[in-house]
């Protein structure tokens, strides 16, 4: 069986190898030039270009890419896509697998519904329901589980970069004007857009918000909680402390974001998101 997934994983291509899985890492366009991110531009590289000046773009694998993979594919397969609606990766994914000859049932494509963490979370589980013995029936069913039971948050801070890649419901995007507050985003149910759910003085309020969110949905020692910052290591950090105290006994774990995910969120973003285990 195989496991394959998108780069807003976070998983890197390089790693590849070290996990036994296939990553199809997402495109960024900056400067006048196309890259894979992580495979042809690292994360430092990326972002100081947009310090730059230089606006960014992004885009998803080639489907051709992707069928090419997909036509060597003999044996049951597992792809799971970061949402569909934030990117056209899922779509490419389904695009490439309605293009093959014959019978495709062996190939499963899965919209997480989620991005980073959470998604990263998916693949792990994936693999290691793979190596229990599991049947892809039963992989996607525990995957569903989790997805069901997730919810990811972000805290912008250029809201530019969100607007122009239209993943803002209109309801959010009235208050991008809005000065001396943080804005708190939250994904729609669908994964689809973000809207806005909560309008804050300080960092610290807005974090404080998504931690009471969390303890309604009962989050606890069967959740993983991630962080994932763009430059943005302090108030990340300042972040994991709060929850560990409001939420001990969940794992938190840090990452930095991919090149693709700085283009939507901008530099100094935070994203704070919760699935189950």
């Amino acid at each position: 069986m195989k496991i394959i997934c998108d780069s807003a994983s976070l998983f890197e291509p390089s790693m590849e190898e070290e996990f036994g899985i296939k990553v199809f890492p997402l495109n960024v366009t900056i400067n006048n030039k196309t890259y894979k991110e992580f495979a042809e531009i690292d994360r430092k590289t990326f972002i100081n270009q947009i310090y730059e000046g230089h606006l960014p773009t992004s885009s998803q694998p080639s489907i051709g890419e992707v069928l090419d993979f997909f036509e060597d594919c003999d044996e049951e397969t597992i792809a799971i896509t970061m949402a569909d609606g934030l990117s056209g990766t899922y779509q490419s994914f389904v695009g490439a697998k309605q293009s093959l000859e014959g019978n495709a049932d062996h190939i499963h494509i899965i919209n997480s519904r989620t991005l980073c963490g959470p998604e990263r979370l998916l693949v792990l589980k994936a693999l290691k329901l793979k190596d229990e013995g599991c049947t892809a029936e039963e992989i996607i069913e525990q995957l569903n589980y989790s997805m069901d039971r997730h919810s990811s948050f972000l805290i912008p801070k250029d809201y530019d970069f969100l607007k122009r890649g239209g993943r803002l419901t209109p309801v959010a995007a009235t208050v991008a004007g809005l000065l001396k507050v943080v804005p708190v985003l939250q994904e729609t149910e669908d994964g689809k857009r973000l809207e806005k759910f909560a309008l804050k003085r300080t960092f610290k309020a807005a974090v404080m918000d998504i931690i009471d969110y969390f303890k309604k949905m009962n989050v606890d020692e069967n959740y993983t909680i991630s962080i994932s910052h763009a430059d943005a290591l302090d108030i990340a950090q300042k972040a994991v402390g709060w929850i560990q105290e409001a939420l001990p006994s969940t794992k938190v774990e840090v990452y930095e974001l991919s090149p693709v995910f700085i283009t939507q969120g901008g530099p100094g973003c935070v994203s704070i998101q919760v699935i189950h285990n």
